[in-house]
């Protein structure tokens, strides 16, 4: 089964007519996407948008084999021309299964937002799934047949995803191609290291792709540390690397600090923006949770973990610290280091980066921001990825 993505971007297009911000202005090129719209073998027409039949012809296709126009999603503003030749667009109802006599056979799924997916088999038997933009599926059924393809809204509906992977019907070869792209993230690497954290990636409008074929999915980094300052992101930039996937483990090393108010309104924030399908464990004992299969962690943060080491071991006490102390601590994150270096589970782990700002005015300051310091270099030379946040942005120090 062969398909061509006419367009891969959002029902708007990118960019956007006189939308003025960055994203928009960087779109250039092939970052340029038009609304998506998907042409199966020649024969099958899924969303018909403005200037269809000229992108079939700038990809070298055309749309005379058209037998059927399926649309996903209502189209804001004038109705779209019907190029001649083409039949008229329809939908096919949640559920029910429509056969073409190319030997297709489309299976109407339904989202939990308005808009209809379909599960497009090929006469060779390989299986496409298309998604509306802004929708997942609804009412999955364990365990699921994994998709050869799939195309969906990854930036905007990431836990269709997760759903996806929660049943089986998105596995290791799935090839996950990012569509209906919008001006929420900047084109280029950014929108790339996005996608490859979700184990997808983006194409050009006018690529034709055969489904079923070998093509380089992007490996999810099995271990992944995530350095910033105070309020630079780094943990909301750690929860949507894993967004994407079901049943997160969400390590909080912080405790619940009974009586503290804004400590309280800071954990709140935090579980406020995560799915509601991640769980939560508050505990400083990440070796354990390491050493046992399960699903990815995400530990936040090394930061507090390592105030409760220290506060174990009597850093803070000279006399306590020169007497085995500090041999204590270095033992304490040897033995993390050995058991992320030696886990099968997918690891996110936050950590602030002290070493850049002022230095400390006291001994025991200095001595956390020095051991901090070295927590992070030992815990980074661990992982695949190493990402520093500044300002919302992340830059790639590994991987």
């Amino acid at each position: 089964m062969e398909l061509t993505l006419l367009g891969t971007g959002a029902p708007a297009g990118l960019p956007r007519t006189d939308c003025p911000c960055a994203a928009c202005a960087r779109a250039l090129g092939q970052e340029a996407r038009a609304a998506t719209a998907v042409l199966v073998d020649g024969a099958l027409l899924l969303d018909l948008t403005p200037g269809a039949a000229f992108a079939a012809a700038r990809a070298g296709r055309s749309l005379a084999g058209v037998r059927q126009v399926l649309l996903t999603h209502p189209h804001g503003g004038p109705a779209v021309e019907v190029p001649a030749g083409l039949p008229q667009p329809g939908r096919v109802p949640d559920g029910r299964e429509l056969a073409l006599l190319t030997g297709h056979r489309v299976r109407a799924l339904a989202m939990d937002a308005p808009g209809t997916g379909y599960a497009v088999t090929g006469p060779d038997g390989l299986r496409l799934l298309y998604l509306p933009p802004g929708a997942a599926p609804a009412g999955l059924t364990v365990p699921a047949e994994p998709y050869d393809m799939v195309l969906a809204d990854v930036l905007g509906r990431p836990d269709a995803l997760a759903k996806l992977r929660a049943v089986g019907a998105l596995g290791p070869t799935t090839d996950v191609i990012a569509v209906h792209l919008d001006h929420d993230v900047a084109p280029g690497a950014e929108l790339r290291r996005r996608l490859a954290a979700a184990g997808a990636r983006a194409v050009p409008d006018g690529a034709t792709l055969t489904v079923g074929g070998y093509e380089h999915v992007p490996d999810v980094p099995r271990r992944t540390l995530v350095l910033g300052g105070a309020r630079s992101g780094k943990s909301v930039e750690a929860e949507r690397r894993l967004e994407a996937f079901p049943d997160v483990l969400y390590v909080a090393t912080g405790g619940s600090r009974c009586g503290d108010t804004e400590w309280a309104a800071r954990v709140a924030t935090h579980r406020e923006r995560r799915p509601g399908s991640w769980r939560t464990a508050e505990t400083c004992d990440l070796v354990p949770l390491l050493e046992e299969d399960g699903p990815p962690l995400l530990i936040d943060c090394l930061s507090l973990w390592l105030t409760d080491a220290m506060d174990t071991v009597g850093a803070w006490d000279d006399a306590e610290w020169a007497g085995g102390g500090e041999r204590a601590l270095r033992a304490r994150v040897g033995e993390l280091a050995a058991a992320v270096r030696g886990t099968r589970r997918t690891v996110v782990a936050v950590s602030n980066e002290v070493g850049s700002g002022i230095v400390p005015a006291t001994a025991s300051g200095r001595r956390y921001r020095d051991e901090l310091g070295r927590l992070n270099a030992a815990f980074a030379a661990e992982c695949e990825h190493v990402l520093l946040v500044v300002a919302g942005q992340a830059l790639t120090l590994r991987g």
